[in-house]
């Protein structure tokens, strides 16, 4: 089964139909029913490494100030606790957490998964992402969850190689400033020759803008992970960009090529500061 990274950019995705969500849905469309699904979200960003263990994962709608029909969505994907007991077994001896009751599915999983797998009914596992560990360790982690691939998962990283809401630029809503540009094209180069190489973009002269925090950048690195264990590399599913500072660019390891139709930019912001929707 394969892995992707997928740039989820904007909740309103998971009610849009534009470029970025038909090439997901092509990807989705595109090899056989996977067994279930690990995603590997921005928006669950935590001081532990841990998994969702429950049968049925609630729906999160982790953001404000968007249109009732948004809130309104309810993504019934079973949950997995015998995927979750896996997915601790794998990443021994990393202590991971199961979670039962506490999280869910949020927008960064759910806002995808409607159009990679619309009909709900593929069990999905989340993974924290654990904000005290450095790139390495997530890198290492994503290496380790490789082996489920061949048990008929699918690995899911949902962020964004650039994420910068306080430099959200209305006037630009396809296009990306020359700093965006610059470091999506080079994490575009490192994941599509050496993706194991991904980390040293922490060095990069554009990575304290591109990613002035680290949780939208991190999920890539797990597929990163994948790849290299693999030895693989990924290849791009779709690029863009949207609002100046923030970078749509999805990657795929282990599957071909797809074709996506459709047309369009990224769904709008809702009427509030970008800095405050959590997107």
């Amino acid at each position: 089964m394969p892995a992707v990274f997928l740039g989820h950019g904007n909740p309103m995705n998971a009610l849009d139909r534009n470029r970025y969500t038909e090439a997901w849905r092509a990807f989705g469309a595109s090899f056989g029913r996977p067994a279930g699904v690990v995603s590997i979200s921005a928006h669950w960003y935590i001081n532990a490494t841990a998994v969702t263990a429950m049968a049925q994962p609630r729906t999160i709608h982790d953001f404000y100030g968007f249109p009732d029909q948004l809130f309104a969505v309810d993504y019934p994907a079973p949950g997995d606790p015998e995927l979750a007991s896996r997915v601790v077994d794998l990443l021994e001896p990393t202590w991971v957490g199961q979670d039962h009751d506490s999280w869910g599915l949020d927008h960064g999983t759910w806002s995808v998964l409607v159009h990679v797998f619309p009909d709900g009914d593929i069990p999905v596992v989340q993974l924290a992402l654990n904000a005290t560990k450095p790139f390495d360790y997530h890198l290492d982690l994503g290496r380790r969850l490789a082996l489920l691939r061949d048990e008929g998962i699918v690995i899911v990283g949902s962020g964004n190689v650039v994420h910068n809401l306080r430099r959200i630029d209305w006037s630009q809503p396809d296009g990306g400033y020359d700093w965006t540009h610059r470091f999506d094209e080079k994490v575009t180069e490192i994941m599509t020759s050496a993706p194991g190489d991904v980390c040293s973009t922490v060095d990069d002269a554009d990575y304290p803008l591109a990613a002035p925090t680290p949780d939208h950048f991190i999920p890539l690195l797990y597929i990163a992970g994948v790849a290299d264990a693999a030895g693989e590399k990924a290849h791009v599913l779709i690029d863009g960009y949207a609002m100046g500072s923030l970078s749509m660019t999805c990657f795929a390891v282990g599957c071909d090529q797809v074709a996506s139709s459709g047309s369009g930019e990224a769904p709008p912001l809702p009427d509030v500061p970008a800095d405050e929707t959590n997107l």
